[in-house]
């Protein structure tokens, strides 16, 4: 019997956002014109390219072409609401990947390789996923990454410190874009409402279509290995190695999904715990776990959203067991209690030498 997935009526993105990535979108958001602005030149520019581009060169996904994969966009599109789907092309290309592009008219492209690797439930998620980005409002900075990528890096090579600042503002927007992609994952998991299919899909992007060779619990042991095996010099080695890619390794997608199903954050949301609209509904700790109506998003605080990302960043650290940020939270325990020490010290000698 096809499986009845819970329907979530009006939700936010918000619901399903990482913390890191809300602060870096709300902080760009804030910029006055900056949306407008780029709205313009991605429109007339390299959207309206791409997506001739892949009028030309893929296959639109209808009822009568892909009917399959059809199904399931509508599924998709069902579960998170979604009024206005985008287009939905696929390609031919052994890779296993799907992109999301566009500002006036956004579409998802489908990599082949997608459906002759995954399952069904496996291709929702990867579809849910790029949904999640169309809803999150991610696709007029990660199309400005793709052509400050393509386009203006080549052009800007031989201008005097022109590289070194399109080379900055990349990693950031790669940074930021990292963050987006583990928010999606979580998008692509509240449609599919099965985490062993979430990470089964890591899965397979890691080692490909034979999962039947691979193992889950071997594989978590593999990600506890990468995060807290090794030296400092390892730890080092793991932040360079991910400053040029644009998607976290698949471990780390795992670990990090699983972290939001084990906060019980997945399960309250899928027992209805997300504000609708027209509803009063609101989680009693609403500024942590980012619950809002939709069309709410753009009136919360840049502060809020960055205190929020810090409290993350925070709680990461604390129960990392990297070396090297072990290292420097024995570091700062050091220092907190050194200062309190001295603390203690500084408030004894001038109650001992307060005139009576």
């Amino acid at each position: 019997m096809p499986r009845t997935r819970v329907q979530f009526p009006n939700i936010s993105s918000r619901s399903w956002e990482h913390p890191a990535d809300r602060a870096a979108l709300s902080a760009l958001q804030s910029v006055p014109g900056l949306d407008v602005a780029l709205q313009k030149l991605i429109g007339v520019t390299s959207e309206r390219s791409l997506r001739l581009i892949a009028l030309a060169s893929s296959v639109r996904v209808t009822d009568r072409q892909f009917a399959k994969v059809h199904t399931l966009y509508r599924e998709a599109c069902s579960v998170l609401d979604v009024k206005e789907a985008p287009e939905l092309f696929v390609s031919f290309n052994p890779f296993i990947n799907a992109s999301a592009v566009g500002v006036e008219r956004p579409f998802i492209l489908l990599n082949s390789s997608l459906l002759d690797s995954l399952t069904d439930d496996e291709l929702l998620c990867v579809i849910a996923h790029e949904l999640g980005h169309c809803l999150s409002g991610h696709l007029l900075y990660s199309t400005l990454m793709v052509m400050i990528t393509r386009f203006a890096s080549p052009l800007l090579a031989n201008v005097p410190l022109g590289g070194a600042a399109l080379t900055g503002i990349r990693m950031a927007l790669q940074e930021w874009y990292r963050k987006s992609e583990l928010s999606c994952d979580r998008a692509g998991l509240l449609v599919v409402q099965d985490p062993e299919v979430a990470y089964r899909l890591e899965m397979k992007l890691a080692g490909g279509r034979h999962v039947d060779q691979m193992d889950v619990n071997e594989f978590f042991k593999q990600a506890y290995e990468y995060e807290s095996g090794g030296t400092m010099t390892d730890s080092v080695h793991k932040i360079i190695n991910l400053l040029s890619e644009t998607h976290p390794f698949p471990v780390l997608r795992m670990v990090e999904l699983k972290k939001w199903v084990d906060s019980g954050e997945y399960a309250r949301i899928l027992g209805g715990g997300y504000a609708t609209e027209g509803s009063s509904v609101r989680a009693a700790n609403a500024d942590e776990h980012g619950y809002t109506q939709r069309g709410e998003e753009r009136k919360e605080s840049v502060i809020d959203n960055i205190k929020s990302a810090a409290h993350k960043y925070k709680e990461d650290f604390v129960t990392s067991e990297d070396p090297l940020i072990g290292k420097i939270n024995n570091a700062a325990e050091t220092a907190k209690d050194v200062a309190g020490k001295a603390k203690n010290v500084l408030e004894t000698f001038i109650n001992k030498n307060r005139p009576e």
